[in-house]
């Protein structure tokens, strides 16, 4: 039995088994924000359950009253993606409790998950695109040369990799001489965060303007050592220079290199691997590119 479970039993109230849940979160390597998330979601079931009332005796029936307790009666606005999140959040709890023998029986097993559509994301047409390319890549032919907007655009574009990922990449994360084709090593220093690791090809043509880049800026280490803030301003003043009505940003880039592949008939794993997301998310992301390649 985990150390974090240890001390409880099926006699042991909530608050401890949250505690205990809680400490089992961080040393999993879950960041902090996850784990507020988590503890915050499973808290709110104190609220509605009796404080001295076991957690063997909370059955599925209790779970599913308090999640139609939560959705119209606490009084506190609830999303349907919120709800969605809270069960996800509780069914893990009591999955925990019983793969810890603390519980025989799991009560949320069979609470249905809810799933919630967010809205489709704003992509970028084609037209759109290269407009916002041939933008970036004049400014590489300026009096004073700036590789830099090509750089950044057309990797994200090629790569569909997130902010949070571009910000990440240091030099020694792309291998430019390897003889199956240059990559980038997309790399999480959360151990939580491994399964997302993965490479990604890169183009001649992107090699290409490295260099110049490299030659420009001299980068020591990190391949774009700006701030988010910064690189955000720098896709956004491309998009209002190519005359886009969109506000161009990370997010739509990532959405419009999916779409691109998905309509050029990438296989759909690939697809997957490459974003760096798992196969539940990717029915989603499924769902919704299905739907934007019939819209664009």
């Amino acid at each position: 039995m985990s150390e974090n479970a240890a001390h409880l039993s099926a006699q042991s109230t909530l608050s401890p088994a949250i505690k205990g849940w809680e400490r089992y979160l961080t040393d999993q390597g879950r960041s902090r924000n996850t784990i507020k998330a988590f503890i915050s979601d499973i808290r709110i079931l104190t609220e509605f359950l009796p404080p001295e009332q076991t957690l063997g005796a909370i059955t599925t029936d209790d779970l599913s009253k308090y999640f139609d307790w939560m959705e119209k009666e606490r009084g506190v606005p609830c999303s349907p993606k919120t709800l969605a999140r809270r069960i996800t959040s509780t069914k893990s709890f009591f999955r925990w409790l019983n793969q810890y023998g603390i519980l025989l029986v799991d009560p949320g097993e069979k609470v249905p998950n809810r799933s919630v559509l967010s809205p489709l994301p704003t992509v970028l047409t084609e037209e759109e695109m290269r407009a916002c390319l041939d933008t970036a890549n004049k400014h590489r032919f300026d009096d004073k040369p700036d590789a830099r907007p090509y750089a950044l655009l057309s990797l994200i574009l090629s790569t569909g990799i997130k902010k949070s990922e571009c910000l990440g990449i240091h030099l020694n994360h792309l291998e430019l001489d390897d003889p199956e084709g240059a990559y980038v090593f997309i790399r999480y220093a959360s151990p939580a965060n491994r399964y997302k690791e993965r490479k990604i090809s890169l183009t001649e043509e992107w090699i290409e303007v490295y260099h110049e880049y490299v030659a420009q800026y001299e980068p020591v280490d990190q391949l774009f050592p700006w701030s988010q803030r910064r690189l955000e301003y720098l896709l956004e003043d491309i998009g209002e220079e190519a005359g886009l009505k969109k506000h161009l940003s990370f997010d739509m880039c990532r959405w419009t290199s999916s779409l691109m592949d998905y309509k050029n008939g990438v296989e759909h794993d690939r697809i997957r691997q490459k974003l760096g997301i798992s196969k539940i998310q990717w029915r989603e992301i499924r769902m919704k590119l299905r739907k934007l390649s019939h819209e664009n």
